[in-house]
């Protein structure tokens, strides 16, 4: 016997295997987000998938069909574990996938992005009125082989509800993200053109799978260099990525740009010249990047420029920039997220909760029909729990986005778990009583209340240069619920967490329960030690540590003290009539369910009246008691949550389960870390003692103050 050639031979076929492994079973380490086409465990579905799925065919050149045909057969491949033939036509052959832009009379109900799925004599057809259409199309029947559904008799339709459904990344030049807690910039403008790095193509293909078709790569706060002709190059390489996958780019733009990049003596927008540099550089920008989205605007806010530093409106502002627009496709959003630079905040009926209302009302039908106003879900600032904005109901005559935050920055960065679904829906299904009962925050975003002519829901990113996007490999199911929730608000949370569970940690029903039982309680879970019936901003400069006594700052609204206005009578900020009247804004359908302390829901209770500490609540404890139930119950479930996740170890990934648990004991120290700094401030002022059965926080208040300024010297 050779024992050369044998062992060549044997280490040979061990190179094989470990090949083979290697594309069957890649290392989990979350990069492949929702998008894992790993082999189909049940071999009975995955035959009688194998049945329907026996080609493709697809016939046209159009480069968004044929990535709709690339990556039906590269996730059947992964999931059926074979090789799917393409075909030109299907010809008279059954048994396979046909995809096909129709503009018959089968999708005169879709959108122009719309798909629909259907199974007839054994062949499957995906159709849309466009190809992006079928690609949604494609992905969606892919998602159904992922969670296992049946195909036999497949028959579904749908239409995304909102128009515009985007990202919005705050990465700037230097590659640092503002909010950012999962790494660096994903884009490397340093590499770019010249360098195009493949991650921008598995970007562009996860918001594809979800049905976002618009990314802003650069942040609100902007800077002039992204209008340069050196970054607009970079931006058209990024653009030629996403351009295949139904995603066009937007550009976030600096205000002053006229005087700091063109070198006029003014950004005035009424200004001829200034009107003539706007409308250069559109048209510069749309001949370096033909399918460019829009401009993406935050004017007059945090000290940032605007046309307000000329005695001009947000409308001339927005209108002049629309105006340059005019020749070609895109639209202007323009940021509502504003409160004046002059701190007014002294006065008595002073309160930037009312300032986004108070500036844009007045403005309402002024704007012109390519603008829309993108306004934030709550009236502050994304706080864990905000009541709806009110801006939406009252601005019929002018379209209005809404902004969500993905990235979790009042939301504990990237070591606390929160799944954000709830919180998006809370808002989208809140009713402002505009047009009676039924007008909800949804109905105004999607168009169907006021007829708005663009629709647009935006998601302040949260992926970043971590190897898993997120940081948080669970906070990978905030950017895929708001995907979801973009295309179609009606989706429960629930429904949602359990889809996102199935195609990314698992499939085993127990575990599926007891994940998505443990992601739809997190929010609340973390609200309660963090900012329970109504508090809001108790943090430092960084928006994480707890910092409810901190009371200096340039602008009395940028303190704690400011949001919580404890004193020794008690708690919370009083919007009333009595007070700042913010409940003045809203509808009183909507008035009449916050206005009187003692009816209203204890989620929002702090957020709208000053409560005494001795107050008897709807709960039937006191003010006091009711904080410390909630701060200590909320640190005690997160203990909870870490035995919950325990019990799912043999069903999840060993990596991913242990970075989770990881994150969870860092959690659970950080909870009680909020939960003793804000019970022993507060009770300087409450004079009362810690009630049963809780235990009296281990360190004192001073203890607690030093902890947070030593974070604080991070």
């Amino acid at each position: 016997m050779n024992y050369k050639l044998a062992g060549g031979f044997i280490a040979l076929c061990l190179l094989l295997l470990t090949n083979a492994f290697a594309q069957t079973s890649p290392v989990e380490d979350g990069y492949r987000l929702w998008l894992k086409y790993d082999l189909i465990g049940d071999v009975a579905k995955r035959q009688a998938y194998a049945r329907s799925a026996q080609f493709i065919a697809s016939s046209g050149t159009d480069p968004i069909l044929k990535t709709a045909t690339r990556e039906l057969q590269l996730g059947l491949q992964g999931l059926l574990g074979k090789a799917i033939p393409v075909l030109t036509s299907a010809g008279n052959r059954t048994g396979g996938i046909v995809l096909t832009v129709t503009t018959g009379t089968d999708s005169q109900s879709l959108a122009p992005e719309g798909y629909r799925i259907s199974a007839n004599n054994r062949t499957i057809t995906i159709s849309g009125k466009t190809s992006a259409g079928v690609l949604y199309g494609a992905f969606a029947l892919l998602r159904q082989l992922q969670t296992q559904q049946p195909l036999e008799a497949i028959s579904l339709t749908s239409s995304p509800k909102v128009q515009f459904r985007m990202l919005n990344h705050w990465d700037n030049v230097d590659g640092s993200v503002e909010r950012g807690y999962a790494g660096m910039s994903l884009w490397k403008w340093y590499e770019l053109p010249e360098r195009v790095d493949p991650r921008y193509r598995d970007y562009a293909r996860a918001n594809a799978s979800l049905g976002i078709n618009g990314t802003v790569v650069n942040n609100v706060n902007a800077s002039a260099r992204f209008m340069t002709a050196e970054y607009l190059q970079k931006v058209a390489a990024l653009a030629d990525v996403f351009r295949p996958y139904g995603i066009k780019v937007y550009l976030s733009v600096y205000f002053a740009a006229p005087k700091t990049l063109g070198g006029l003596k003014t950004s005035d927008p009424l200004d001829p010249q200034v009107r003539k540099w706007w409308a250069d550089k559109v048209k510069e920008i749309y001949q370096t990047i033909p399918d460019f989205g829009g401009l993406l605007v935050k004017a007059n806010s945090e000290g940032e420029p605007g046309p307000q530093d000329y005695g001009r409106t947000h409308a001339d502002g927005a209108n002049m920039l629309a105006e340059a627009m005019k020749p070609y496709d895109g639209v202007i959003i323009w940021r509502a997220f504003v409160y004046k630079a002059a701190d007014t905040s002294d006065r008595p009926t002073a309160d930037r909760f009312k300032a986004a209302h108070e500036e844009f009302t007045p403005l309402d039908g002024q704007f012109d029909k390519k603008v829309i106003v993108q306004v934030k879900n709550g009236p502050i600032d994304f706080q864990p729990r905000e009541p709806f904005s009110p801006l939406f109901g009252n601005m019929p005559k002018t379209p209005l986005g809404i902004e969500f935050q993905i990235t979790q920055e009042y939301l504990g960065f990237a070591t606390h778990m929160v799944y954000e679904a709830p919180l998006f829906k809370e808002c989208l299904e809140a009713d402002t009583y505009v047009n009676g009962k039924g007008s909800t925050v949804a109905s105004i975003v999607d168009g169907s209340l006021h007829r708005y002519s663009k629709t647009l829901m935006a998601g302040v990113a949260n992926a970043g240069s971590a190897r898993n996007w997120t940081g948080h490999p669970m906070a990978q199911a905030n950017w895929y619920a708001f995907g979801r929730l973009a295309w179609d608000h009606t989706l429960s949370s629930e429904a949602i967490a359990r889809e996102w569970i199935a195609m990314t940690l698992t499939q085993d029903r127990q575990a599926t329960s007891r994940i998505a039982n443990l992601m739809m309680k997190s929010r609340d879970i973390y609200v309660d030690y963090n900012t329970p019936i109504g508090l809001s901003r108790p943090w430092s400069g960084v928006h994480f540590a707890p910092e409810p006594w901190q009371n200096r700052s340039s602008r009395p609204d940028w303190t704690a003290v400011y949001y919580h206005r404890a004193d020794s009578l008690g708690l919370g900020f009083d919007r009333t009539a009595s007070g700042s009247n913010a409940l003045a804004q809203y509808r009183p359908d909507v008035r009449r369910q916050w206005e009187d302390p003692k009816t209203c829901p204890l989620p929002y209770l702090l957020w709208f009246h000053h409560v005494p500490w001795t107050q008897k609540l709807s709960s039937g404890k006191t003010l006091w008691t009711e904080l410390c139930t909630r701060f200590y119950t909320g640190a005690d479930s997160v203990r909870w949550m870490q035995q919950e996740w325990a019990l799912v170890k043999p069903a999840v990934d060993p990596a991913i389960h242990a970075d989770v648990s990881a994150r969870l004991a860092t959690q659970h120290k950080e909870a009680i870390w909020w939960r003793d700094a804000w019970v022993l401030y507060l009770q300087t002022f409450a004079k009362e003692p810690i009630p049963a059965p809780f235990k009296k926080p281990d360190r004192n208040l001073e203890e607690v103050q030093q902890l947070v300024n030593i974070y604080l010297l991070r």
